[in-house]
C-alpha cells in the first residue's frame, strides 16, 4: 500500500478563495474591510518569515493588515499597553500577537487582554471554553481548525472514528481532541490524547483509525506506531540538520514518513500539509470577526 497525500496547499487554496469571494460580498455590500493586526516581539527568524507570509496573505484577500514590530527588549505592560490599543481600534477585528514570546512576557497574560471578539487565535480563555462548549460563536485555534477541514475536505469519514492524538499542547492537541469529539457534523469521534507519559504509547498508535501527531518530535512516529489503512495528519514541522542543501536544514514532520506512507491510507507530507491551513483558518477566523462586529 502507498499512501495518498492530502495536499493541504490545494485544500487551503480552496478556503482562501471563498474566504476572498466572501471578503468582496462584505466590502460591496457593508462597506467593510476585515483588518489584522499581527504584533511580533522580537526578531525570531521563523516568526519573521511566518508574518512575512501573513501579511502577503492579507494582500492577496483583499485583508487591511497592521504589522506591529517591537524589540525584544519589550516589556510586559509595553505589550499590554499595546493590546489594548488594538482593542479598541474599529479598523482592526482580529489580533495576533506571535509566539514564542520573549521570557519576561506572560503568554498566558497577552492571550487574555486581546478582546475575546478579536481573538481570531483562539486562545483566549473564553473562546477556549466555547470550544469546550462546542459553542461555535468563538474561534478555533487556527492548526486544530485546518486540521478539521483538511479530514472534512479529504472526505475522512470521522464519525464513529478512533482518533489518536498524539501531544496535549493548548495550541494543537487539545483543541484537536475537542474538535473531533464534539457532538456534531463531521465530528462525534472517539478521541484518545496520548503524550510521552501514555504506557504502551506504540500500541495506542496503532489502535487509531486517524492519527494526528503534533509531539514535536522530529521522525518520532514509526511504521510499527501505524496500523494499515489510518488516516496521518502530521502536523509537526521541525528544523533538521542537512549540509547538503544550501540553507543548512530541512523541515520534516513528527511522522517518519516513507515508511509510513507504505502503511497509511492517506497522509499530510511536511512542508505542504497542514501549514499551509493554519494561515488560511486565520484569515477565515478574521473575516468572521469582521462580520461578528456588524452586530456589536
Amino acid at each position: 500500500m502507498s499512501a495518498r497525500l492530502i495536499d493541504g496547499k490545494a485544500i487551503a487554496e480552496q478556503i482562501n478563495a471563498e474566504t476572498a469571494a466572501a471578503i468582496v460580498r462584505l466590502k460591496t455590500e457593508r462597506k467593510i474591510t476585515p483588518g489584522l493586526a499581527v504584533v511580533l516581539v522580537g526578531e525570531n527568524p521563523a516568526s519573521l518569515a511566518y508574518v512575512s507570509s501573513k501579511d502577503k496573505m492579507c494582500a492577496r484577500l483583499g485583508m487591511h493588515s497592521v504589522r506591529i514590530n517591537l524589540p525584544a527588549t519589550t516589556t510586559q505592560a509595553q505589550l499590554l499597553a499595546k493590546i489594548n490599543d488594538l482593542n479598541s481600534d474599529r479598523t482592526i477585528h482580529g489580533i495576533l500577537v506571535q509566539a514564542p514570546l520573549p521570557s519576561q512576557i506572560s503568554e498566558e497574560a497577552i492571550f487574555a487582554t486581546i478582546t475575546p471578539s478579536k481573538d481570531v487565535d483562539g486562545f483566549h480563555p473564553l473562546n477556549v471554553g466555547k470550544l469546550a462548549l462546542g459553542d461555535e460563536t468563538g474561534f478555533a485555534p487556527c492548526t486544530p481548525a485546518g486540521v478539521h477541514q483538511l479530514l472534512i475536505r479529504s472526505d475522512v469519514k470521522i464519525e464513529g472514528a478512533h482518533v489518536v492524538v498524539l501531544g496535549r499542547s493548548r495550541i494543537v492537541g487539545r483543541p484537536v481532541s475537542l474538535i473531533l469529539s464534539q457532538k456534531s457534523s463531521n465530528a462525534n469521534a472517539t478521541v484518545t490524547v496520548a503524550h510521552s507519559r501514555s504506557r504502551d504509547l506504540a500500541g495506542v498508535c496503532r489502535s487509531a483509525d486517524i492519527l494526528v501527531a503534533a509531539i514535536g518530535v522530529p521522525h518520532f512516529v514509526k511504521a510499527d506506531m501505524v496500523r494499515d489503512g489510518a488516516v496521518v495528519i502530521d502536523v509537526g514541522i521541525n528544523r533538521v540538520e542537512d549540509k547538503t542543501i544550501e540553507k543548512g536544514y530541512r523541515l520534516v514532520g513528527d511522522v517518519d514518513f516513507a515508511p509510513v506512507s507504505q502503511k497509511a491510507s492517506l497522509i499530510t507530507p511536511v512542508p505542504g500539509g497542514v501549514g499551509p491551513m493554519t494561515i488560511a483558518m486565520l484569515m477565515h477566523n478574521t473575516y468572521r470577526a469582521a462580520v461578528n462586529s456588524i452586530a456589536s
